[in-house]
């Protein structure tokens, strides 16, 4: 999509700081971190959210949290715990409509978030 910030992430476009890249994903640093770690998970394929995800989407969206349990142990912080969020449109809080994965770390998380 011309228009997505993470389509032009993805692309090279724009610069991001990556910790982990595949053929079917990208991972990079997010650039406003509600945790000491915040990193952002993003299929190269365009997926608009969660809800417009479909059967055709089902392994880039398992893969999507597969990558996020690799990023976790590879960065040292899978046995002390992490959480995974995935918000979905307006309401659940998603503001860049490509599908993403919040990875976030380094401090206790309590539920709910809010």
């Amino acid at each position: 999509m011309p228009d997505c910030l993470f389509c032009k992430i993805i692309a090279g476009e724009i610069p991001s700081a990556r910790v982990y890249e595949d053929d079917q994903c990208i991972a990079f640093d997010d650039i406003s971190p509600q945790a000491p770690t915040h990193i952002l998970i993003v299929p190269r394929q365009h997926i608009e959210s969660l809800d417009k995800a479909d059967g055709m989407d089902r392994s880039s969206v398992g893969h999507l949290l597969l990558a996020a349990a690799s990023i976790a142990r590879d960065k040292g912080f899978a046995e002390s715990g992490y959480r995974v969020v995935i918000n979905t449109n307006e309401d659940g809080g998603q503001t860049v409509f490509h599908l993403h994965i919040h990875l976030l770390a380094g401090r206790p998380f309590v539920f709910p978030p809010g």
